[in-house]
């Protein structure tokens, strides 16, 4: 078996996967790209162990393993996407970059009474322990 047919269909695969990745925006099909990478490293990893004739199957080891990491992957995945769609109601990774949680439907989104305190929010603070002190 010539190494170039298995080499050639890896790369495919992982470049399908990496524009998946970059392209995508719902989390699903890039849990799904991302598998699709991990399908070509493990294919080159098979390809490459029947070419180099190893009497360990070091290869086939390696495949093995990284299959059990991608089931996990994609089940803990999997769960934080379901569990954030849910509270969320959209499954868009540009969309689930902060970590907040959305306004709630009284709440002006524009209100920042829940952001990050500021110098000026500190410095009076501070005044405001001098006076009751």
């Amino acid at each position: 078996m010539h190494l170039a047919y298995p080499a050639v269909l890896a790369v495919l695969l992982f470049c399908t996967g990496l524009y998946g990745v970059l392209a995508r925006r719902n989390a699903i099909l890039v849990l799904m790209s991302v598998e699709l990478m991990l399908n070509a490293v493990n294919l080159n990893l098979v390809a490459f162990d029947v070419w180099l004739r190893d009497t360990l199957h070091t290869g086939q080891a390696l495949t093995l393993f990284t299959i059990t990491i991608a089931a996990a992957e994609i089940g803990i995945g999997l769960a934080i996407v379901l569990l954030v769609h849910r509270n969320r109601g959209i499954a868009d990774v540009d969309k689930l970059r902060d970590l907040a949680d959305p306004p709630s439907a009284g709440q002006d989104p524009m209100d920042n009474s829940m952001a990050a305190p500021t110098d000026n929010d500190a410095d009076q603070a501070r005044r405001v322990r001098r006076q009751t002190a």
